[in-house]
């Protein structure tokens, strides 16, 4: 057994930045542990660095030329997802999970069964699959193929993404579709591991509490792809200020802090609603790490796709198809704009997901019994190594 203690951290817990102490994690098992008694210790001096959770990444449909729709052969799949965790890590996430938009039955049965969770050396862990589609309202399609939309009625789990469903741990759906009640409470019973979220949606604030009530915990992407927030007509997005009650939680929310998506203004509002049920995502695409320019399209979207910095529309329109940013990076955006610290940042990409996932016995939080899973950070948040 080696024990490895960080000393001079000032540790993200919380929310809260606490004063400079040790962390203390075995190497062999992985877990952060109590402070030894009499084991040999190596000590890293941190130097009044700030210590935080690997970041987990909840929306990313893809980086570095991989979208995770793009399927040639099993072997290359996996392959370019030990391409995708170890880029992962670069940007201090520990854990992530793959999103696939709206496609084809049958590239959900090719890509599903590869996506269970798994580990890599050297890699971000992959946390399962987020399927984000095909039960959305055609209406708020954003860069969804609508054609490829269904309706909860009209197929069942298996026969939409296949026998194999276990990778499954996040599904975003629109609430107001017909039988999507009913899908919700069957599939966020305690006997199943779905997360249930609402998006792509036109969906009342009332309609939204429906689907609260029958089990969905979370809003995808709030304020994209569902109708605006109205002082009379608050929509889905005003289930982010909704009270706790003896039914049901808050809904967790998910915000795109690239700048482009959200203006920062309103960025700031959702954060300060309820920042401990706030998330922040990249919903990055395959040309997040590519250079600017003109790129070719995937499964999900057929035609080429404009990257200038970080935004990206399908080409000859003003459709933003997802982001190019990295999640540090909107940990670092939270910060500036709304001027909260970065431990409440921190929050946003790490104990908040876990607790939405429900994970928090195992990642999210630099407790003991926890993952030994980290990542440094400098005074605005940026990303200085990973462990």
């Amino acid at each position: 057994m080696t024990i490895v203690a960080f000393t001079n951290a000032r540790i993200c817990r919380h929310g809260a930045l606490l004063p400079p102490s040790c962390l203390y994690f075995d190497t062999a098992e992985g877990l952060i542990v109590p402070p030894p008694d009499s084991t040999e210790v190596e000590t890293i001096d941190l130097q009044n660095r700030i210590l935080a959770p690997a970041f987990l990444e909840l929306q990313t449909n893809g980086c570095i030329g991989v979208h995770f729709t793009s399927h040639r052969n099993d072997e290359e799949y996996v392959e370019n997802l030990e391409k995708v965790s170890k880029w992962m890590v670069t940007k201090g996430v520990g854990g992530w999970w793959a999103t696939v938009p709206t496609v084809g039955k049958d590239v959900y049965r090719k890509v599903l069964p590869l996506l269970e969770p798994r580990t890599f050396n050297d890699g971000a862990a992959l946390l399962g699959a987020h399927c984000e589609g095909p039960f959305l309202n055609a209406s708020k399609k954003g860069a969804h193929n609508a054609s490829l939309m269904q309706n909860p009625s009209e197929s069942s789990i298996s026969g939409t993404y296949g026998p194999s469903t276990t990778s499954i741990k996040l599904l975003t759906l629109a609430p107001e579709l017909p039988s999507s009640t009913a899908l919700t409470a069957a599939l966020t019973r305690p006997s199943n591991n779905f997360r249930v979220s609402l998006g792509h949606s036109a969906a009342s604030y009332a309609t939204g509490l429906v689907a609260l009530r029958a089990g969905a915990t979370c809003l995808t992407h709030v304020f994209n792809a569902m109708e605006p927030l109205h002082h009379r007509t608050p929509g889905l997005a005003g289930l982010i200020a909704s009270s706790p009650t003896q039914e049901e939680n808050p809904p967790y929310f998910s915000l795109i802090a690239d700048g482009i998506h959200l203006h920062p203004a309103t960025l700031t509002l959702a954060f300060r609603a309820n920042p401990a049920r706030c998330i922040l995502i990249t919903d990055s695409i395959e040309v997040a790490g590519l250079p600017d320019g003109l790129h070719p399209g995937n499964a999900q979207v057929a035609h080429p796709q404009r990257k200038v910095g970080s935004r990206v529309t399908i080409e000859g329109t003003d459709t933003l198809i997802g982001s190019c940013c990295g999640i540090d990076e909107c940990v670092g955006n939270l910060a500036a704009w709304s001027g909260c610290t970065v431990a409440e940042a921190v929050r946003c990409v790490t104990e908040n997901v876990a607790a939405m996932m429900g994970l928090l016995g195992e990642r999210g939080v630099l407790e003991v019994g926890r993952k030994a899973d980290f990542v440094v950070l400098g005074e605005e948040g940026v990303v200085v190594q990973e462990t």
